[in-house]
């Protein structure tokens, strides 16, 4: 019995890691609100966050994983590279630029493409089957399907208000009166068609980050080690890029504020906590079943709006939270098929211990009487033992 339900736990681990990173990165969106609502630099944020990430992550690396580390080779420096490119710098400037440029709620939307385009490009490097014909292939793409079409709705489908709940918090007032509050602009045609492009390429670079992640966790499994390395990459790339946009040292000053705990929450819990573990599940699931529970961002970035930053709460939300869970639980059933199915191919010779079979030459030290040939024979002979 004890057994019994340690195996479902540990099936089931990957799952509940994933629902707890969601809520970790969940937290980053609300305080990237409220430091931009502070006036601080979105790039700024971003090579801060990734440089706290760093500081966070290094010296557990170097001790906990110290002598297990593999050598350090100069590919597993160039995957760390494009991780750093792809999961740090490139992808969170992208995604902060379609935030300024649209809407909260639009760019977390967009970001709902992860999944489907995380499928495409897995099949195409053939770290996925698609395997239409069974039910774990189809129950992936009707899955994907399922949860893109729920964040649509959440996104464009505006319903009935829904007064569950009234906290009366509103941070962004709090940060506003904090200092350095910049009212927010009012958006072109031009803005939210480059703020889409600019969501949709976000969603593009996680994607081959997941892809990049999966093949460097095969030449250096060590996660700790790999967040690490992707950490100071993605470090040296954003302050270059930073200082390239912004010059003014006034911009990089932190105080005991908002934007301390912002960059500081993002760095350690989101960049350093959460791609340790996102990485490990990438390893064990593969990059689809990771990439599967980014629509349930959307739904908490609403629950938490509300609660905290006193947004409303509209029945667009009930109804697209509902399909995102339930594509979420399709995508899941199928890859848990999938792995039932691999189990049930895997040989039973290879999971049973193999016997060798040992020839033992055993003979006698003292000479032996010639008595006869047939004893002399069989005290010579050869014993097989297996």
């Amino acid at each position: 019995m004890v057994c019994a339900m340690s195996e479902r736990f540990c099936n089931a681990l990957p799952t509940i890691v994933m629902v707890f990173v969601q809520f970790g990165f969940a937290g980053v969106n609300i305080f990237y609100k409220l430091a931009a609502n502070n006036g601080m630099s979105l790039t700024i944020i971003i090579a801060y966050r990734l440089l706290f990430a760093s500081a966070f992550i290094v010296p557990i690396a170097f001790f906990h994983e110290r002598g297990r580390r593999p050598k350090l080779t100069w590919s597993v420096l160039f995957y760390a590279f494009l991780s750093g490119l792809f999961g740090g710098s490139l992808t969170q400037n992208l995604y902060v630029q379609s935030l300024a440029l649209t809407s909260a709620t639009f760019a977390s939307a967009i970001g709902n493409l992860t999944p489907a385009i995380t499928f495409i490009l897995a099949i195409s490097f053939r770290l996925e089957r698609m395997n239409i014909r069974t039910m774990g292939g189809k129950a992936k793409v009707v899955g994907t399907l399922i949860g893109i079409g729920g964040a649509m709705l959440l996104t464009f489908y505006k319903g009935v208000e829904l007064k569950l709940w009234s906290t009366h918090v509103d941070l962004l007032h709090e940060s506003h009166h904090s200092g350095g509050h910049v009212a927010a602009p009012d958006h072109s045609i031009s803005d939210q068609l480059l703020g889409g492009l600019l969501g949709v390429g976000a969603c593009l670079t996680y994607a081959l980050w997941l892809i990049v992640q999966a093949k460097m966790s095969e030449y250096y499994p060590c996660h700790y080690s790999s967040t690490a390395l992707m950490s100071l990459m993605g470090s040296f790339q954003a302050v270059g890029f930073a200082f390239c946009v912004e010059r003014r040292w006034s911009e990089w000053k932190l105080g005991w504020n908002i934007r301390l705990l912002s960059v500081a929450y993002s760095g350690v819990v989101a960049s350093g906590a959460m791609v340790t573990l996102i990485s490990w599940c990438v390893r064990m699931r593969g990059p689809l079943f990771v990439s599967a529970f980014s629509p349930l961002i959307m739904v908490l970035v609403a629950i938490a709006g509300s609660l905290f930053l006193e947004e409303k709460l509209y029945l667009e939300c009930l109804l697209g939270g509902l399909l995102i869970i339930c594509g979420l639980y399709i995508v899941l059933w199928g890859k848990s098929q999938e792995m039932k199915k691999i189990t049930q191919l895997t040989p039973t010779e290879s999971i049973e211990p193999q016997h060798e079979r040992i020839d033992l030459v055993i003979s006698s030290p003292i000479p032996l009487p010639k008595i006869g040939s047939d004893v002399r024979d069989s005290n010579n002979s050869n014993y097989n033992t297996h």
